[in-house]
């Protein structure tokens, strides 16, 4: 699974509406191309996708073949505390890759 990169405020007031916008590098593989030799490629996408904050879930997508290369999600929430906002995207072959961020209400 490649890299994920995500983007989140450092900081937010108590109660404050945060953008939140995470991409992950990933072919994709829908199941129905060919390779050279004229094989179907087997499936391989991220089926899931979700957000927690403090243990709470924020955002959760169960996905198709049908979604594009390098999912992107943009999405909002409002921060109640200071706390960890844990990203995880699940591939079909159950790995799963997990990146966490801090925001910090001052």
């Amino acid at each position: 699974m490649a890299k994920p990169r995500v983007k989140v405020p450092k900081t937010a007031a108590a109660g404050e509406v945060v953008t939140i916008k995470s991409l992950i590098d990933h072919k994709m593989d829908s199941g129905q191309a060919k390779d050279k030799e004229g094989n179907l490629i087997p499936r391989k996408i991220i089926n899931a996708f979700s957000a927690t904050f403090n243990g709470v879930e924020v955002m959760s997508v169960k996905l198709e073949p049908a979604i594009s290369t390098n999912p992107y999600f943009k999405f909002s929430f409002k921060v109640p505390e200071t706390g960890d906002l844990v990203f995880k995207w699940v591939d079909d072959d159950g790995t799963v890759t997990e990146k966490t961020k801090t925001i910090t209400v001052e």
